[in-house]
């Protein structure tokens, strides 16, 4: 097989793979968060506010996979 083959399929399977973890991370986070809202309405702000950096850290994951995988595609 040709090395650019290799190298697109490598990129492929490092974004398919990648962005599994944090997706599921980041569907879990909201449903928790949809959970602790529910029991304590008047904390909303609070949970809000954390559920929304979490989210932040697990999408950079996500982002960073993607880098990677740019470099693998592009070296």
């Amino acid at each position: 097989m040709d090395p650019v083959i290799i190298k697109n399929i490598v990129a492929g399977l490092t974004v398919a793979i990648g962005v599994i973890f944090p997706a599921i991370a980041i569907g879990k986070i909201g449903t928790e968060a949809m959970k602790a809202i529910g029991r304590n309405p008047e904390a909303a702000s609070k949970v809000q506010t954390a559920m929304i950096l979490s989210i932040a850290f697990a999408e950079a994951i996500a982002i960073y996979v993607l880098v990677i995988a740019l470099i693998v595609k592009f070296s």
